[in-house]
Parts: C-alpha cells; structure tokens; sequence
C-alpha cells in the first residue's frame, strides 16, 4: 500500500501566506497600486478565512500584474520573491517534517489553493517533487491568462484534485495511506478523507474540530 504524506503550504509548511505575501510584494516592487491592493488583497484573504473566497476572482486579481509585465520580468520577480520572502520563511521544523516522511519512503505532495507560479519554486525548496497547486490556464503562446485550467484546489476541490492524480495512477483511496497536515477549515474535505489527519498551526476553528474528532494537533511552529 503507497503511503501518502500531503502537505497544505500557508501556514503549515510555512509560517506565511504565500499568495498574500506575493501580493505584498509586488507592490514592493512598484507593480500593483499599494493602498488599492491591499485593500482588495485583504478582502479576498478575509473571505478565505471565512471559507467564502471566490477563487477564479481571487486568481484574476492575484495574476494580473504578472500578466501584464510578461514572462521574463515575472520570472526575475519570482526569484527575488524566493529569496527576499520565501527562503527566509522556510522554517527547521517544516524542513524536518518533510524529510521525516521522505526518509519513510513516503509519497510526498503539497496541495494548495495557492496558483501554479507562486508555489512551484516553494515545492522544489521544500524538495517535494509532487505539487497540486491551482492550475492557470495558458493562450496559445503560453503566458497564463488570468484563469484557472480545471478544478481549483480549494475545499472540497481538493478532494477531486487528490482523486484525479489517484486515478491516474491506478490508485483510489482504500489502495493508500494517507497523512495530510493543514491549518485550515478549508481543508475539512480532505482531512475527513485521509486515514491520518493531522490539524497543524490550527486556527481556533479547526483546533476546536480536531479536538471534538480526536484529531492530532500539531503546533509546528512554538
């Protein structure tokens, strides 16, 4: 039977957000108006908090600066994005997690609702192979477009997601064992489906579930 280790990525592998640190950035860097972004960035993170986000708005807004400088500019802002916010982030203690379930021999993935472009380079630092993150969808010359290719990886578009890559590997969920850390109630889909769920830096909410449900509580980052 595979073993399954996955990974949420804001605020359990890293003590951040990600998306929301991406957004902070570009207005750093001179890309998005700051007042009005963080305005409307604030927004949309209230409402995934609340479990209420709609995403194919959230990923229009969140790409458009990307889109609209092109491929080489957003990949230089994408790695100075890794060093100056992300490579700082990345914490001991995530780092010993991963490795702990890579040493066991189990299948490693991050799952996110965060997009493709800001996660990839953050799977490979964490040196996870497997990422299910929100797919862009691409023109004809390959630059992303502002919406999402397929199911979104948020709720119980999570649960579909994981399924899809089980299903193309021959796989369903009685033929693995699966561990999946998360913070967030957004997650409950998917930690209600796995054989192991484990509430990591939980948010009162999903601390007090676990709780009333027996699940783990991982507190990674005291």
């Amino acid at each position: 039977m595979m073993k399954l280790a996955l990974f949420d990525l804001d605020h359990t592998l890293l003590p951040i957000d990600s998306d929301q640190s991406w957004g902070q950035f570009t207005t750093r860097i001179g890309w998005t108006d700051a007042q009005t972004f963080a305005q409307r960035n604030d927004e949309f993170y209230a409402h995934y908090q609340a479990g209420t986000l709609d995403i194919h708005d959230y990923v229009r807004f969140g790409t458009e600066a990307v889109r609209q400088k092109g491929p080489e500019a957003a990949a230089q802002a994408q790695a100075q994005f890794m060093r100056e916010v992300i490579q700082p982030a990345i914490r001991p203690e995530a780092l010993a997690l991963v490795e702990k379930h890579k040493t066991a021999g189990d299948q490693l993935i991050i799952i996110t609702a965060t997009n493709e472009f800001v996660t990839a380079p953050i799977a490979a630092a964490f040196g996870v192979n497997e990422l299910i993150a929100v797919k862009l969808a691409r023109d004809a010359a390959g630059w992303i477009t502002g919406e999402i290719d397929g199911i979104p990886s948020l709720r119980e578009g999570k649960v579909q997601r994981m399924e899809q890559w089980l299903s193309a590997r021959g796989l369903d969920w009685g033929s693995v064992d699966a561990t999946f850390y998360s913070d967030s109630p957004n997650d409950v889909p998917l930690l209600e489906k796995v054989n192991r769920p484990v509430a990591t830096n939980p948010d009162p909410r999903l601390r007090a579930l676990a709780l009333a449900r027996g699940w783990p509580v991982l507190d990674l980052f005291t």
